[in-house]
């Protein structure tokens, strides 16, 4: 059967998103082949979801004929940029979308690796390995259409997607690539909250968890404002009344604000 995905890169980002195309028939998996240096980390991505393996890069590159993932480390971008620039693409009989998860790689750089090769940068965030993540993406100068909804097919494997333009990627990183940050540290204050109150940590743990995650869920499903939402939990003289004064007496929501656009300033200053 015709290679259609190529994977560079099995790591975790990468691991994830193959088990769900394939979970998902998006792709069989003699339409996938992985390329990855480590060879305990080939055999285990073989043996685990059966597709083709290869510690040669070039090879994604020649055989996939839909769409080549990046999903390495920035850091070794110009390395595999290199290794593949001899390989002529473009008059070969196809050419893939190349699709990029490398964070701080703009798509200047990777348009002028991979030379008029249609290109999409994508920002998933570390929900995606459980399939609940978000994933914006913004599209390059050869892209179409067709282009644009294989990618939206592809990260809808792992959660919701988004577009965006490149200008806006920074603030993505900000808020949705750094969010499960602070997401996880309200969860532990709520929970150091509930055992400073008495609870047991355990119990206090599964509260402050299923707290927020249904939460979220309650919002997502209604489409309610989450003003509207802590209004309706918000009774006049109540318990939630008096434990909102404390938090906006600590800066709680301008704390949330500052940090994505401290985050933002971050993701801008590493891209230059």
């Amino acid at each position: 059967m015709t290679i259609k995905f190529g994977l560079i890169g099995g790591g975790v980002m990468g691991e994830a998103l193959l088990s769900r195309l394939i979970a998902r028939g998006i792709y069989q998996s003699s339409e996938v082949i992985v390329s990855e240096p480590l060879s305990s980390r080939l055999d285990f991505l073989k043996q685990q979801y059966d597709v083709a393996v290869t510690t040669d890069n070039s090879q994604v590159f020649t055989q996939a004929k839909e769409v080549v993932f990046l999903a390495v480390k920035p850091q070794v971008f110009s390395a595999i940029a290199q290794e593949l620039a001899d390989i002529d693409i473009i008059n070969t009989e196809h050419a893939p979308l190349i699709i990029s998860i490398l964070a701080g790689v703009p798509l200047s750089q990777l348009e002028a690796a991979f030379v008029q090769l249609p290109v999409i940068r994508a920002m998933p965030n570390t929900p995606a390995t459980v399939g609940a993540g978000i994933t914006a993406i913004c599209s390059g100068a050869y892209t179409s259409r067709k282009h644009q909804q294989i990618a939206q097919q592809v990260f809808s494997a792992v959660g919701e997607v988004v577009e965006v333009s490149e200008a806006l990627m920074d603030a993505v990183t900000g808020l949705s690539g750094s969010g499960p940050a602070y997401v996880s540290l309200l969860v532990e204050a709520l929970a150091d909250g509930g055992v400073a109150a008495g609870l047991p940590r355990g119990i206090a743990n599964q509260l402050a968890l299923q707290t927020v995650l249904g939460t979220a869920k309650l919002l997502q499903s209604t489409k309610m404002h989450p003003a509207e939402l802590k209004d309706r939990v918000t009774s006049p003289g109540g318990t939630t009344i008096a434990g909102i004064a404390k938090l906006e007496q600590a800066g709680f929501r301008s704390a949330l604000i500052e940090a994505v656009k401290a985050a933002t300033e971050r993701s801008q200053e590493l891209g230059k």
